[in-house]
Order: structure tokens, then C-alpha cells, then sequence
């Protein structure tokens, strides 16, 4: 039967140096380069297994159907569903290709509500995980869920809390050489964030 399937990544912070936060020439976003978008041939957090075969032809699809177009947009958070909402799209990818078994990608956060959500929690130093979403079924196979033919990729990068895909974390380099107590009390910082942005006009609908 299929399901949704959803696997978290981490934006990799070794590569998130100066030269990979940049600025858009022509409209000023944010640009995010040489990030992990998702791993083949290897058990992630969730115990699901992914072929490469499989990521071939869906990143092919991908990149023929919405990168090529300029449509290739992902949400912040990740929605229980296999559309993309586009009142939640936050950034947009731009580029894609193999490095070994990992899908490398560029990513430009756009200025939408989402967007400047994720913007400024990556300039405030909140490490961010990127997360794959898609339609698929699952057969046991020893001890990892293993994805069927049958699946088909939604969203490739939804921006998220918590990934499962080792290396996909969005990071400012600023915090690379924090220790793990400062990193952690990082994380506590989220949620005043978004509700400073959200209540910004002296309103606060969500809360």
C-alpha cells in the first residue's frame, strides 16, 4: 500500500563557509550551495533504504519536470500531504547532481512568509534540516524498511526541525565552532524567533 514517506535531512555545516551563503545578483536572496539533499544504498534515521536506481529516475524526473521550469519548490515544516502548498513554500531548488551516493543541491530561500521565517533563523544561527517527501510502498527486508519502485518524490527538501538523512543540516558558519551546550540552548531560541516575526504588528493569530 502506499504511503506518504518522509525522510529528514541535514543541511551539511561544514559546507555552509562563506562561499556557500551568498546572495542572489539579481533579487537579493538567500542562496544555500553544496548542501545534502538525500542519501542512496544507506539505512536513514527512519530505517528506510532507498536504491540508487530508484533516486536516478525520480531525480531525473525532477530535474526535467520542476527545476528546469523554476518549480521546484519545498515548505517550511512538513505538511501531511502530496501536494505542494503554496502559501507554506519557503525556498526553491535550483540545482541538483551526484556526489557518490548523495544528492548535492544549491537552494534560494525566497521572500515569502515562510521564507523569511527560515531566513532568519538561519542568520540567528538555528541549524535547520531539510527533509524528502514522497509517495511510496515498503517491504521488510532484514532489519530496514526497504522503498519500493513504486515511490515518487513530492517535495525534495522541505525545510525542518529534525532530519533523518545523515549530513542534511542547513547551518550559519558562524556557530560552526560553538561548543554543544551553546548549540543547544540555540535550538530554544526557535520558537521566540517565529513569534517575533509572526507578531511583529502587534497581533499573534497562532498563538
Amino acid at each position: 500500500m502506499n504511503q506518504l514517506l518522509v525522510e529528514l535531512n541535514v543541511l551539511n555545516p561544514s559546507k555552509l563557509l562563506n562561499e556557500s551563503l551568498s546572495k542572489n545578483k539579481s533579487n537579493g536572496n538567500l542562496i544555500i550551495e553544496n548542501v545534502i539533499l538525500a542519501t542512496a544504498e544507506v539505512k536513514n534515521g527512519n530505517g528506510r533504504f532507498y536504491k540508487r536506481e530508484i533516486w536516478e529516475r525520480e531525480l531525473d524526473k525532477y530535474n526535467s519536470e520542476k527545476v528546469a521550469i523554476g518549480n521546484a519548490l519545498n515548505e517550511l515544516d512538513h505538511p501531511d500531504s502530496n501536494i505542494i502548498n503554496l502559501k507554506n513554500v519557503s525556498h526553491v531548488v535550483r540545482k541538483t547532481w551526484w556526489d557518490g551516493d548523495k544528492i548535492m543541491g544549491n537552494i534560494e530561500v525566497l521572500p515569502t512568509p515562510s521564507g523569511n521565517i527560515m531566513k532568519t533563523l538561519i542568520e540567528n544561527k538555528v541549524t535547520i534540516g531539510l527533509s524528502t517527501r514522497g509517495m511510496g510502498s515498503l517491504k521488510q527486508n532484514g532489519d530496514v524498511l526497504e522503498v519500493q519502485d513504486d515511490f515518487e518524490l513530492i517535495a525534495l527538501c522541505d525545510a525542518v526541525s529534525t532530519p533523518s538523512n545523515p549530513g542534511s543540516w542547513i547551518k550559519d558558519s558562524r556557530a560552526l565552532n560553538e561548543n554543544l551546550s551553546t548549540q543547544f540552548n540555540k535550538y530554544l531560541k526557535v520558537n521566540s524567533i517565529i513569534t517575533d516575526i509572526l507578531c511583529s504588528q502587534g497581533q499573534c493569530p497562532i498563538i
